[in-house]
């Protein structure tokens, strides 16, 4: 996950598309969808592309126990990063926006 955020933050897209398995999906619910993402983005060219400079107001988090990423605002979750990964590649990344889905998480923010 440091990696993936050091690489969207900085604008580096050939070390984004190094941690991205080549058939890496991205899924939005419907609450991230409303805000602008689409629900469904596949292949490690198009995720890239769509996370690209994009991750500052982002940060590492545990969720329920489980190194993910978080944007807040104000303190509160917004959209949980929810990864899977397979042989030390991003195969998905679940974006959760929906109220009801993060009140039911335990988010603690890790530092840097």
């Amino acid at each position: 996950m440091r990696a993936f955020l050091a690489a969207s933050r900085n604008g580096d897209l050939g070390a984004l598309v190094a941690v991205l398995d080549p058939d890496v999906v991205v899924r939005a619910d419907r609450a991230v969808a409303r805000i602008g993402a689409e629900p469904e983005t596949r292949g490690a060219d198009a995720v890239a592309a769509m996370f690209f400079g994009r991750a500052g107001g982002a940060n590492l988090a545990l969720i329920n126990g489980v190194t993910g990423v978080v944007w807040a605002v104000a303190g509160r979750p917004r959209v949980i990063f929810s990864f899977t990964l397979s042989g030390g590649k991003i195969t998905a990344i679940d974006l959760l926006g929906d109220p009801g889905t993060l009140s039911q998480l335990d988010v603690v923010l890790l530092p840097g």
